[in-house]
């Protein structure tokens, strides 16, 4: 694998210009000033209860999720760049759901194989001919992002259907801006905080048009046992709307009400963080206790909003991650701003031979796994493990994909031998309302704590940081 680009050093071991204070900073601060400060934040976490849970694990505790407190640093001109691609990608990822349930042009066209859509799991046919208000589907996306060099970033996937992340985000910076206000003093950093103005506003644009004026945003969970129970609760309070789940829903005369200790009252928008199985048990899963009968009458007449829209599943699995590129040129007329990267479906027969045969040198992931789950880096694994997995990529390959092992670039990372270069990854979150695309400066930044780990998530082990888009 080839040594990775470090964002603080680069290629030459000459400190970048974005990251000369921060390292000049480094080189004042005494370690055990920096390690209480990293001891003091845990604390902070720990008092204000950002938690997760891990589902499978025998005793599913909640967990912190690790917090390195050095910061990872972006160039304005930098992220411009990001942000431009960022934008084209989501516009696209829109276009081609709405084209899949509507006029299917792009299959006709061959762009993307009928059977990749068709048979793929988390296709809705109930989306069939539906139009959604204002034809937005996706109106919030985590991007997941990795640079190589300093002027190549990769899109390594999108997620479309209910990203999570964003409070740690926001109270990443909390914490930063509590215990380094001299690091902050040294330079000019994007503020974040107007994530929750900017979601409320993209949620009342998009609300459909027999709404009232101000219309009515509710935010929807599974509730307290869910891994992301954290970040529901805290979004609905930063909002500033309800917290509601199934139950204090109901449905009548194909319109959403909340229930209210001064009556029903009519819903139009719901950011829901529910998958859509458990939406509505008249129309999927009759099993569902959490979801709202009827859910799906009201949305197929256009008299509430679903954020993200029922079935955008489509968009956001690795195999079609890999026909992104030609989606972009199709709908949009317009060479891909960010890059993808290399991918070999092993549905495909001369793809299979070629994995099979370099499996020990790739990334292998299962086509809908999540969370680090389902995959092999077959550089780090044992051979018993490469024989294993190659058996499960033989017996089902169409359920695979297998990518080149990226050398991820590194950041500064506080670990305890002191300061060491981790790998790293970035998530913005992408905004589409009814007037414009909103992205706030940055995103949650996740960082792989093993030492040559190349997996960032926390399911898996990997940490989070701030991440500072310097303004200028």
């Amino acid at each position: 694998m080839a040594v990775a680009f470090d964002e603080m050093t680069g290629i030459d071991g000459a400190v970048r210009p974005a990251y000369r204070e921060l390292a000049a900073w480094l080189g004042e601060i005494r370690p055990d000033v920096l390690d209480y400060r990293r001891r003091e934040a845990e604390l902070l976490f720990r008092r204000i209860g950002i938690t997760f849970a891990v589902y499978g694990e025998a005793d599913s505790q909640e967990r912190l999720i690790p917090f390195d407190v050095i910061p990872r640093i972006i160039a304005g001109e930098e992220w411009r760049l990001l942000q431009r691609g960022l934008e084209q990608r989501v516009k696209a990822i829109n276009a081609y759901i709405r084209d899949i349930y509507g006029k299917r042009e792009c299959l006709r066209a061959g762009i993307i194989p009928e059977d990749l859509v068709f048979q793929n799991p988390v296709f809705r046919p109930e989306m069939n001919g539906q139009k959604v208000p204002h034809n937005i589907y996706v109106h919030i996306a985590g991007i997941d992002v990795v640079r190589v060099d300093a002027e190549t970033f990769y899109v390594l996937e999108d997620n479309a259907r209910t990203p999570s992340g964003v409070s740690y985000m926001l109270e990443n910076r909390e914490i930063m801006l509590r215990l380094f206000p001299e690091l902050f003093a040294r330079h000019r950093v994007a503020p974040v905080d107007n994530y929750p103005d900017e979601l409320l506003a993209t949620l009342s644009s998009v609300a459909p048009d027999s709404s009232p004026t101000e219309p009515t945003v509710v935010l929807l969970t599974p509730g307290v046992y869910n891994s992301a129970y954290y970040e529901h609760s805290f979004l609905a309070d930063k909002l500033g709307v309800e917290l509601v789940e199934g139950r204090d829903l109901f449905v009548k005369g194909e319109v959403v009400y909340m229930r209210t200790t001064q009556g029903p009252k009519r819903v139009d928008v719901i950011y829901r963080r529910l998958d859509d199985d458990f939406l509505d048990p008249l129309a999927f899963r009759p099993d569902s206790a959490l979801g709202v009968p009827g859910l799906m009458s009201a949305y197929q007449a256009g008299n509430v909003t679903l954020a993200n829209a029922v079935g955008t599943g489509v968009a956001d699995d690795k195999a079609v991650y890999s026909y992104m590129p030609d989606i972009i040129k199709f709908f949009l007329g317009e060479e891909p701003l960010l890059r993808n990267v290399p991918t070999w479906r092993c549905r495909e027969e001369q793809h299979l031979a070629y994995v099979l045969d370099n499996i020990e040198n790739l990334v292998v992931k299962e086509v809908h796994g999540s969370g680090g789950y389902g995959m092999l880096i077959g550089p780090t694994s044992d051979k018993s493990t490469i024989a294993a997995f190659k058996a499960k990529v033989k017996s089902a390959p169409t359920n695979f994909i297998a990518q080149p092992t990226l050398a991820l670039s590194t950041c500064p990372t506080c670990v305890d031998s002191g300061v060491a270069p981790r790998h790293v990854d970035l998530r913005p979150f992408v905004l589409t309302g009814r007037d414009k695309i909103r992205i706030v400066p940055g995103g949650l930044t996740r960082v792989a704590l093993k030492q040559g780990s190349l997996v960032v998530n926390s399911s898996q082990g990997g940490g989070t940081k701030d991440t500072w888009i310097l303004d200028g």
